[in-house]
């Protein structure tokens, strides 16, 4: 009898271990570790529009309308809205949403958002035309455009046009500096800037739908390796910009998963044009012959993209196939080089900011510049550093890339091309052509598509014999995953939806 009694203890002992252990391993995740490859400007939605500030600031805060991984338009705060003539869209707002101070949201807050977005020389580029906005009553509101404005709804999902609240803003206009508030999926919780970005779900949120988990936490991890180590190690749920080196062994690793999609974002070389010599267009054009473009692809990317060909990608409505890129021909920039009165050379720089295969492409051009007689120095920066150098025109030659967000040509061609977007706007080449800047305002007032596109052709056409870009590369865009992350619509310019991350193991 004792020993039966004992082997019953030893398996009662036995059994609550294991459901111990059991309930331990089914420990709720709370917490989604994303790591991306820079630091976010601001948390400010009307003054950050690069891709870190963005991929946080879409889910603090929220849109008229939202537009999904595969840029189709969706109700945000605005729950439907009607055309009531070619230059006026009345948007009927959602009852009962409140930012996350718990202040209501109202069409008075939809005015001021978009009279402070006017103000914002970083933003006020995306705006469509706007002549007023009209309050209607409580939830109804009229955009109201100085002319018809064919991407109305494209650019009004554009990340940066968040929705803020008048009242805070009007008790404190520093509010957003300090702690942002908006009505979106996510809370602000902390930034320890340099090293992370904190959310916190918000429960209010309107779609219910959203599986977010608690938290979201954005870590600056500058080099694709620790990046891919992190996935490894299981230290990281998600990586963004993901090393070609790297992408095999992901794919490889039973508990991981490799995302892809072809992007809309074009990589390029900017160059300042304001600056001697890049001011002289034979320059430039021997420039763009000395690199081997293709070669960068097959290095940099492990052939996962291709040579661009127009200063948008394909899959952007408005791009043409009539523009093609400069051929790798030393020749041929020697000999420009010499009919500028370059024929020794001159020295340069490049700006980058840090990360492996941004300095690696930087060198890369180094050594083909060097054959035409260009002593390029590689300038290595904070991502903070980069942005500021290039919007105030300090820079010589700089490694951009550039999103159309919107999936339109407007945003891909405005903001980089029209005088008026010069520095922080997007055009950091600082380059200026009154017919480019023409054919972008017809465009931009033109309601038939097919005319659009006749008119964005002609722009990109003398763009390109303007040469103030090497046109490098549209890259397939690559996300490392944790096998268990599900939900993820990878987006084609990097600015995932991580609001509809869930867990499945």
């Amino acid at each position: 009898m004792l020993k039966k009694l004992l082997v019953v203890l030893t398996s009662m002992i036995f059994l609550f271990t294991a459901c111990g252990e059991k309930a331990e391993n089914k420990k709720v995740k709370e917490e989604l570790v994303i790591a991306q490859d820079g630091e976010a400007k601001s948390l400010d939605i009307h003054q950050g529009n690069d891709g870190f500030s963005l991929r946080a600031n879409r889910l603090i805060y929220s849109r008229l309308v939202e537009s999904d991984e595969n840029m189709q338009i969706h109700p945000g705060l605005a729950e439907s809205w009607e055309q009531i003539d070619d230059k006026t869209m009345q948007f009927h707002l959602r009852k009962g949403v409140k930012f996350h101070n718990g202040y209501d949201l109202t069409a008075e807050d939809v005015k001021f958002s978009f009279e402070r977005m006017m103000k914002s020389p970083r933003i006020a580029f995306v705006l469509p035309p706007i002549e007023k906005i009209e309050i209607v009553d409580d939830y109804t509101v009229n955009l109201v455009t100085k002319t018809p404005f064919g991407p109305l709804l494209a650019h009004l999902s554009h990340p940066a046009l968040g929705i803020v609240s008048k009242k805070l803003l009007t008790e404190n206009p520093e509010a957003l500096k300090e702690t942002p508030i908006g009505t979106g999926s996510y809370k602000f919780k902390e930034w320890i800037y340099g090293d992370r970005i904190v959310l916190e779900k918000n429960e209010d949120f309107y779609d219910k739908n959203e599986k977010g988990l608690k938290y979201i936490v954005f870590k600056n991890v500058i080099e694709a390796s620790n990046r891919a180590i992190g996935l490894e190690t299981g230290e990281i749920d998600i990586a963004i910009a993901i090393s070609s080196v790297d992408e095999e062994n992901i794919k490889n690793n039973p508990k991981l998963q490799l995302l892809t999609k072809p992007s809309i974002s074009y990589s390029y070389i900017g160059m300042n044009v304001q600056k001697s010599p890049l001011n002289d267009v034979r320059v430039r054009k021997a420039i763009n012959y000395a690199i081997d473009k293709q070669a960068i692809v097959d290095v940099i990317l492990n052939g996962n993209g291709k040579v661009a060909t127009s200063p948008i990608a394909p899959g952007v409505f408005g791009f043409t196939d009539k523009t093609k890129n400069y051929e790798y021909n030393v020749e041929k920039a020697k000999e420009l080089m010499k009919e500028a009165g370059y024929e020794n050379g001159f020295t340069t720089s490049i700006l980058v900011f840090s990360g492996e295969a941004n300095t690696q492409t930087a060198e890369i051009v180094q050594a083909y510049l060097r054959e035409i007689g260009i002593d390029l120095k590689v300038e290595i920066v904070e991502t903070s550093a980069y942005w500021d150098i290039t919007e105030k025109g300090r820079h010589d030659l700089f490694l951009g890339s550039w999103g159309v967000v919107t999936g339109d040509a407007d945003y891909g061609l405005y903001a980089m091309y029209h005088s008026s977007a010069k520095g922080g706007a997007g055009n950091r080449d600082f380059y200026e052509n009154k017919k480019v800047d023409e054919l972008l305002d017809k465009a931009k007032i033109e309601i038939n598509p097919e005319t659009r596109k006749e008119l964005y052709e002609e722009a990109q056409i003398l763009i390109v014999d303007d040469a103030p870009d090497v046109m490098l590369y549209n890259r397939n865009l690559s996300v490392g995953a944790q096998k268990y992350i599900k939900g993820l619509g990878v987006h084609p310019v990097t600015l995932h939806n991580f609001a509809t991350v869930y867990i499945e193991q």
